[in-house]
């Protein structure tokens, strides 16, 4: 792809956070509410001094220099020294580390694996008082508590929204849909005004693929988990009309099963190789970069995803900021992290990076309020979820994806499928409450 986003590096992060989950499973290790002790460390004040070592992984790494310098600038006396670590290496790399007692002091997690990450232990309790948790999506703060302890920051957020081409939507006189009913006769309408096909779904059949079921079965009125996190519930009625549902756009022949492949998405989308589909707000800066600066406002069009009978619900993600406990500078570490989560600093790194703020009164900046491509993603936050905050996800996510592909190929129906992905996660749990 042109440009790396929060999706596409945590796309192989996936890959090694189901063997992550798996080793966590065999240890007993999971998140608790007994095994969470509140912070005692008091952060003042006072510049920070020292060395900071912090690690990134894809292109946040290649680019964070350019925003701490102001933070180096700020405190004379620190030094931030980013190391950018390979997405597709980096929780490895990391769980490695922990083994080790070779931390760096500071790491930026991503939504999809920070749960995972967390419930190793390796990660200590946000000071009391360094940031107002009201600042940030509740959604995107709950997801660093470890019991009903933050064990990080949030730092950027985004939702997932539909995009569609505006060019199409008009030859066919459509307005964008508003509900499951709507969705199937706009896809109709874009593939009859020359979509190859109406929409690229996710057909990577991993983590994200359930990711994006997820939403679908929210949507639908259900979850996968339990509201305790305790069980899985992914057979649930709610869950196979969910399924049914997304398994319609293939049957119905609006989707292929096999392409758009993830990195083709923006080429696909130019071309009318596809007429829409759901993806982060990174997109329209694929789309300019591809075509031209000025081309997304010109040709596309966006809006919160279709409502199913629970309304609509897109999937939520972000990242967070985490200091270890190990950490040789905590002091420090805590300083930066807590100067990144502010409106200020979060605004400068949508300008350098193109990452949306997890803080909220950031949003209201020029910058972002005034974009009307985002207006549909800052409607969207508002009822966007996480997918199951529960160490085992990226294990669980993996067999729920495999299984969504037989429903896209029509080997299986939605309820044979996710009766299948329920047997295999009731062996592996949820890794919850242990």
């Amino acid at each position: 792809m042109l440009n790396s986003s929060p999706k596409a590096r945590a796309r192989v992060l996936a890959l090694g956070a189901a063997a992550l989950a798996s080793a966590l499973v065999l240890s007993g290790c999971g998140r608790s509410s007994d095994t969470a002790a509140a912070s005692t460390v008091t952060v003042d004040d006072k510049p920070a001094t020292g060395t900071v070592n912090f690690w990134a992984g894809g292109d946040d790494g290649a680019k964070l220099p350019q925003l701490v310098k102001a933070f180096e600038q700020a405190n004379p006396g620190v030094t931030v020294k980013v190391t950018q670590i390979p997405s597709d290496q980096f929780d490895t790399k990391l769980q490695t580390a922990i083994s080790a007692g070779t931390v760096p002091d500071m790491v930026y997690l991503y939504s999809q694996t920070q749960t995972t990450m967390l419930s190793t232990g390796a990660f200590a309790p946000v000071p009391a008082g360094l940031v107002n948790t009201a600042d940030f999506f509740p959604s995107l703060e709950k997801a660093t508590l470890v019991g009903a302890v933050p064990h990080a920051i949030p730092w950027y957020a985004y939702a997932n929204v539909l995009y569609y081409s505006k060019d199409l939507a008009d030859k066919a006189g459509l307005q964008a849909p508003t509900s499951w009913s709507s969705f199937q006769s706009f896809l109709d309408g874009l593939q009859k005004a020359g979509a190859t096909k109406a929409i690229g779904m996710d057909i990577g059949y991993d983590t994200y693929s359930a990711q994006a079921l997820d939403s679908y079965v929210r949507q639908a009125g259900g979850q996968l988990i339990s509201g305790d996190g305790t069980k899985w519930t992914i057979n649930d009625p709610k869950a196979v009309e969910a399924a049914g549902f997304w398994g319609s756009m293939f049957s119905r022949g609006y989707a292929s099963p096999d392409s758009p492949t993830f990195v083709d998405t923006v080429s696909s989308f130019t071309t009318h190789k596809i007429g829409s589909v759901v993806s982060g707000p990174w997109f329209p800066g694929w789309l300019d970069s591809a075509n031209g600066t000025g081309w997304s406002a010109q040709h596309l069009g966006v809006a919160p995803v279709p409502a199913g009978p629970g309304g609509s619900i897109s999937s939520l993600g972000g990242g967070s900021l985490a200091v270890l406990k190990d950490a040789k500078n905590a002091d420090a570490a805590w300083k930066l992290a807590r100067w990144m989560s502010t409106p200020q600093a979060q605004v400068q790194w949508y300008g350098i990076f193109g990452n949306l703020p997890a803080n909220k009164s950031a949003w209201n900046d020029q910058s972002i309020a005034g974009n009307p491509l985002l207006g549909p993603v800052k409607t969207a936050m508002d009822t966007a979820a996480l997918a199951p905050a529960v160490p085992t996800w990226s294990q669980v996510g993996t067999i729920i994806g495999k299984q969504l592909e037989r429903v896209a190929r029509g080997q299986a129906s939605a309820q044979t499928a996710l009766d299948e992905a329920q047997r295999q996660a009731d062996a592996i749990g949820t890794g919850a409450g242990k």
